[in-house]
């Protein structure tokens, strides 16, 4: 997972929303210093985050693992595979 990427695209789809980062900031019971730095691509959201954070946002836990919105239609069973693969070898890394 790219963090710079990651940090991108949750700073566009907060603003989307119209949301500052501390109105996502308490969404997700974390700090705004804490979406500042996700958004700078200085870290990354703990694996628990992922899910709450994806529902905060408007979209699927796959795009937030992609950093992409992804059409419906592309999903497949494959991809949602291969992006959980690559979270737990983050996790483990």
């Amino acid at each position: 997972m790219d963090a710079k990427k990651l940090g991108l695209f949750i700073a566009q789809l907060r603003k989307e929303q119209n949301m500052t980062q501390a109105d996502l900031a308490r969404k997700l019971q974390v700090t705004d210093k804490a979406i500042s730095k996700w958004e700078r691509g200085l870290g990354l959201p703990d694996i628990n985050s992922i899910e709450p954070l994806a529902e905060a946002l408007g979209v699927t836990v796959l795009e937030i693992m992609r950093s992409e919105r992804i059409p419906v239609e592309e999903v497949t069973p494959e991809s949602a595979s291969e992006v959980i693969t690559d979270a737990f070898d983050m996790v483990n890394a």
